[in-house]
């Protein structure tokens, strides 16, 4: 579990990480370089998730090695089906991380949500219902492993 106290935000408790594929672990595909690291080191803390589109085909195959819950969604209802998925894992203790239009529910809805503006961008609607916006994946990872950068973010 991820634990941090935050003054002026509250306590986190954190047992889950649900992560959008493209866009935010990746980029045309291909997972960011760093990226797999970090989400060995956070996988003894936290049960790992992604939930995606798969847009390029590519995320079983780039995720094999690493520890996540992987699954690809219908085209259909998108951010209705990521937001049903926070909750089924209890949204309390989720941090959610993404960029896409369909992603704006799930960070709305978890105890964190962490918006990011990779090279494709990241819907307007999504920066808006994010509680933190990173402009790289591992800077958002690092946030975690990191509470002390956590808590400069966050604290009143």
């Amino acid at each position: 579990m991820l634990q941090y106290t935050i003054p002026g935000y509250g306590e986190l408790n954190l047992t889950h990480l649900v992560m959008d594929y493209n866009g935010t672990l990746a980029v045309d595909g291909a997972l960011i370089p760093g990226v797999k690291d970090r989400l060995f080191a956070l996988s003894d803390k936290v049960a790992l998730h992604v939930i995606t589109a798969d847009t390029f085909g590519l995320a079983q195959t780039s995720l094999a090695e690493i520890p996540v819950q992987l699954d690809i969604l219908a085209p259909e209802n998108q951010d209705t089906a990521k937001l049903h998925y926070v909750r089924r894992l209890g949204a309390e203790h989720t941090v959610a991380m993404g960029n896409g239009r369909n992603d704006r529910f799930m960070l709305n809805a978890a105890a964190l949500g962490i918006a990011l503006v990779l090279s494709e961008g990241a819907a307007a609607a999504t920066l808006a219902a994010a509680d933190i916006v990173c402009t790289g994946v591992k800077d958002a990872l690092d946030l975690l492993l990191n509470p002390k950068r956590l808590t400069a973010t966050l604290r009143c």
